[in-house]
């Protein structure tokens, strides 16, 4: 019987570089781009012979990428060692693997660890698809002859192939192996398989696409054991402890986030090390988890919209890398910029807030005044509002707006000081153009900034007027909404749905 979890891709609106560091938190939306993982076992019967194996196959296939590894599992200390010719390795599922099947050997008792056992010698087989808004598709649509508009990605079959970044001769190309679009792909799919894994060894009853989100503390303790083993599999893979938002996000959907201290992972780094690696996932789960997560969306009448600009993203990693010498070389500057920049992410969650909450006391006032102002201008926006209840409304709708001016203007500041471009030259004059637009609430760079797609919030249903500016700029608009749902398991394989819930959820003018 084969397993198929999913996991959500993530646009990080603010905290960005603050968010490394404890007790800074950040606003993280999670999407409707989401990551599959599908788990079967890979033969038909455990033959008699296979009791006294030692070791079981895996298989990792990747449609997308035309790709098929074969691995071993050493069922004593569960090394995976790699039988495929070629480098088609992928250290992120390699060790959601090792660290699930550890999971399992450690939670489970005495008495199903025959059938782990039985379980484990059918072999695994485990698909990894990702939907087409994880990657740059804009190549194959320009060979095509076709505009870049949202139509001609969602005239794109499902789970396209990806196509590979040609190496430059001169091997000085930095760009990553494949040209993604900044959802936490890594993440994302790193949680799918772990959560995929999890419930296919028993470990965990994850929430389906039946029953939505599971209710009270038996859902999140399942969910947090997925967390703490995804968060842990990304790390080592990623061979650093991030900030964790992504993987978080990808387990428990939109949330305000504040990240865990890096130490609940020294175990798994390897401080101690003559213990096993069931008891290091022992240690990872029992350890005091001292992140926190609070439920979080985007107020109602509210469209993210996210715009690849074509410049071929960035590299993360070396932009943190620039900001954390400039922090070390400049520290009384960088610790002023740092306080403004959290104060004002302060200011936009705040207003943010504030319009759910007046949604929630009076609907009619709120919504009148979000359709008023998403046929004007921002300056316009007061000329809209008649009774006190929309004046309420179009104060936070300001308020959050200055709040976005102040964090771009300090993340510049902080991209001048670093020597980086966290909001090039390129990026403002396109955010500037869509922040003048009628009926665009805020837009900036997410999570590092840098060349990566933009991000927009539009009020009502103006999100077609941005697509068309975006599209007449040479930006190509994405098919990625907010969808505040975190992992979860699914009632099929993907590619048997004819219509994915990117294109069925877009409403193209």
């Amino acid at each position: 019987m084969a397993v198929v979890a999913s996991a959500p891709g993530k646009v990080l609106i603010t905290g960005g570089y603050l968010i490394l560091e404890r007790p800074n938190a950040g606003i993280v939306l999670s999407t409707n781009a989401r990551f599959y993982a599908i788990v079967k076992p890979l033969y038909e019967e455990v033959k008699h012979e296979s009791w006294a194996w030692t070791w079981t196959d895996v298989k990792l296939t990747s449609p997308q990428m035309a790709r098929e590894t074969m691995y071993k599992l050493a069922l004593n200390d569960l090394m995976l060692q790699c039988v495929s010719s070629g480098d088609s390795r992928n250290p992120f599922v390699e060790y959601a693997v090792r660290y699930a099947v550890a999971t399992a050997r450690a939670t489970l008792g005495e008495n199903k660890k025959d059938e782990l056992r039985k379980l484990l010698l059918l072999g695994l087989h485990i698909t990894i698809l990702g939907c087409n808004e994880f990657y740059s598709y804009r190549n194959q649509i320009e060979e095509r002859g076709l505009p870049l508009t949202p139509e001609s990605l969602a005239s794109l079959p499902p789970f396209t192939s990806i196509t590979f970044n040609a190496e430059e001769s001169s091997g000085q190309n930095c760009k990553p192996e494949v040209a993604k679009t900044g959802l936490g792909s890594s993440a994302a799919m790193t949680t799918a398989v772990v959560a995929a894994l999890l419930h296919y060894l028993g470990v965990v009853n994850l929430p389906s696409v039946a029953n939505g989100h599971l209710q009270g503390n038996e859902a999140t303790q399942e969910l947090d054991i997925v967390h703490k083993i995804a968060q842990t599999a990304h790390c080592m893979a990623q061979g650093k402890v991030g900030s964790g938002f992504d993987v978080s996000s990808a387990v428990y959907g939109s949330q305000r986030y504040i990240r865990f201290s890096p130490e609940v992972l020294s175990s798994a780094q390897g401080a101690v090390k003559a213990m096993s690696i069931e008891e290091t996932m022992g240690d990872v789960l029992k350890a005091n988890w001292d992140h926190e997560r609070t439920n979080f969306h985007l107020p109602p009448m509210m469209t993210l919209l996210l715009g690849e600009p074509g410049t071929g993203g960035s590299s993360t990693p070396s932009m943190v890398g620039a900001v954390k010498k400039w922090q070390k070389a400049d520290p009384q500057n960088s610790t002023e910029t740092w306080k403004k920049l959290s104060e004002a992410n302060s200011a936009l969650e705040l207003h943010l807030n504030t319009l759910t909450k007046l949604a929630e006391n009076n609907y009619d006032a709120y919504k009148s005044a979000i359709n008023s102002c998403s046929k004007l201008t921002s300056e316009k926006w007061t000329e809209g509002a008649i009774e006190p209840n929309q004046t309420e409304v179009v104060k936070a709708l300001l308020g959050a707006r200055d709040a976005t001016l102040e964090i771009r203007s300090n993340m510049r500041k902080m991209g001048e000081a670093a020597g980086i471009p966290i909001e090039p030259e390129s990026q403002t004059r396109l955010l500037d153009t869509t922040m003048n637009m009628e009926g665009v609430l805020l837009a900036g760079v997410p999570g590092a900034g840098g060349f990566d797609a933009v991000f927009a919030v539009t009020l009502g249903d103006e999100s077609s007027n941005v697509v068309k500016v975006w599209s007449s700029l040479n930006v190509l608009a994405l098919l990625v909404r907010e969808d505040p749902r975190g992992v979860r398991l699914e009632s099929n394989d993907p590619r048997a749905t004819e219509v994915t819930t990117a294109v069925s959820s877009i409403r193209i003018e």
